[in-house]
């Protein structure tokens, strides 16, 4: 439901709030508030450019809603981080119209390569010694998801930059 030219306005803000959550989730294992309020404040100030209506600018709060519900019910489970589920909230509106499947897909696809990057990274001496100060490469128990919710998000927007064959 996102145009091309509304993933490219969306694209921008969206790449470093991305990256500052992805990179704080690794090295500290918590997405600062600050990371969240920035990625959901790009909906409601750009959202609007994103999508051809009204009604899917609108429908966009409801998803944000909806998610954030979902994943505290989650985060109460211990299932789910307090910080990736705002963060996952934050970001959702901007999967307005989304296909479900396309997006089970893209969640899917965005976990399991994110696990192996963070494994593959986690793996390799020169990045150790780059960063030996990074809770994720120790930390057996918990995984910093927010190296894959900064992913589905940045993907599906380049992937809607480009029209539909």
């Amino acid at each position: 439901m996102i145009t091309p030219t509304g993933a490219l306005i969306l694209l921008v803000p969206v790449l470093p709030i991305a990256i500052w959550a992805s990179v704080s989730d690794m090295k500290r294992m918590k997405i600062p508030n600050k990371a969240v309020l920035a990625m959901a404040a790009v909906w409601p100030l750009l959202g609007w450019l994103a999508v051809p209506t009204w009604s899917a600018w609108f429908w966009g709060f409801g998803i944000m809603a909806i998610t954030l519900v979902a994943l505290y019910l989650l985060y109460t489970t211990g299932t789910f981080g307090a910080g990736d589920a705002k963060y996952a909230a934050a970001m959702s509106g901007i999967f307005v119209g989304t296909p479900i499947d396309w997006l089970f897909v893209l969640i899917a696809s965005c976990m399991i390569g994110a696990l192996i990057v963070h494994r593959i990274m986690r793996g390799i001496p020169a990045v150790r010694r780059m960063t030996p100060d990074w809770e994720s490469w120790v930390q057996r128990r918990f995984f910093p998801f927010g190296l894959a919710l900064s992913g589905m998000v940045v993907v599906y927007l380049v992937a809607a930059i480009w029209p539909q064959v």
